[in-house]
């Protein structure tokens, strides 16, 4: 299928990879993370992947076998990431995650934890328990105002039971159910920008906060970085203050982050089985590209018998978000 890139160069701040002494290469590739589609039962204000109740979009059988054919034929893929939307709402969720954990894969669910309370998915934390499943929540705060304004009235409450339920599951109490927060800013409505606090320091404050108050335990905050992407940019656009936030991240560029790029190591892949360096450029139609040009899909990789076709990560100016201050990627803060 042919993709029309949204991407087109901003004049505000410098090209990105002009800012790099070489070009940003590709590394052996061990995640995979999957995007399930665009069905969600919330509709966050700061969605780079712009999902929400109205939309349709979701992988297809047809997608689903090949990626279950790709997370068979490669050992090297150490972990299978699944995000949305709300992955769990999408077609080939379970498939994904059962072939994964067959072939020793980690998994990871990027949930937004209110799932769980819809009809039809109650049963989530008890299967993610069973299959071992990493869970990586949502909660861009640990104060119910600040998240209901970003997520939806309600959502807070809801995300704490989801929590409470998850934690009955042995979540956060036992090796192997591994439950990580997000954190992401509220969405700037000036000038007065600021990156993600230490997350070291604001994890502690999250464990004390949701430990005292809810009896919440946890494993790990990330940190992460509103990049202008998706509902974010128009965000940005509608304040008129798009160009002067990419000059802020430009300003807090850290060389120190380049070498802990996620999209150095992993391969992004959308609901029509296209390939990317990462969700965000996914988000913005910019597909990975073969030394020679040429874009790939799932069916590609799988003609090609390698993961390892793409020599050059595609980069944009938002790529500024990733590397600014201590970095920003899916794993949170990179330094």
């Amino acid at each position: 299928m042919q993709i029309k890139s949204l991407t087109t160069p901003d004049k505000s701040v410098t090209p990105f990879k002009d800012k790099l002494n070489s070009s940003l290469t590709k590394k052996e590739i061990n995640v995979l993370q999957i995007n399930l589609g665009k069905r969600c039962n919330l509709a966050c204000t700061h969605c780079h992947v712009e999902a929400g109740p109205k939309r349709t979009e979701e992988l297809s059988p047809e997608i689903c076998q090949q990626l279950i054919e790709l997370i068979y034929k490669f050992p090297e893929i150490k972990i299978v990431d699944l995000t949305g939307g709300a992955p769990e709402m999408n077609y080939g969720f379970k498939p994904l995650v059962e072939a994964a954990r067959i072939t020793g894969k980690q998994v990871i669910v990027r949930s937004n934890l209110t799932i769980y309370f819809e009809d039809g998915f109650s049963d989530l934390p008890e299967y993610f328990a069973k299959h071992q499943v990493r869970v990586v929540a949502s909660l861009p705060c640990y104060l119910a105002d600040n998240v209901d304004t970003m997520r939806g009235i309600g959502v807070f409450d809801s995300s704490v039971k989801a929590l409470q339920v998850l934690n009955q599951q042995g979540y956060g109490k036992e090796q192997n159910l591994i439950l990580d927060l997000v954190y992401n800013p509220q969405l700037p409505s000036s000038e007065k920008f600021s990156l993600a606090p230490e997350q070291k320091n604001l994890e502690r404050d999250y464990k004390m906060f949701l430990q005292e108050h809810f009896g919440i335990i946890f494993n790990n905050l990330f940190t992460i970085t509103n990049l202008p992407v998706g509902r974010t940019k128009m965000h940005l656009e509608r304040k008129k203050l798009y160009s002067s936030y990419l000059q802020f991240l430009e300003l807090h560029f850290n060389p120190s982050t380049i070498e802990h790029l996620m999209c150095r190591d992993e391969l992004s892949i959308d609901y029509l089985g296209n390939v990317y360096d990462c969700d965000f450029n996914q988000m913005m139609n910019l597909p990975a590209k073969t030394r020679k040009g040429e874009s790939l899909t799932v069916g590609k990789l799988l003609e090609a018998g390698s993961l390892d076709l793409i020599t050059e990560v595609q980069t944009a100016a938002y790529c500024y978000g990733c590397t600014a201050g201590c970095g920003s990627s899916c794993g949170g803060a990179l330094l």
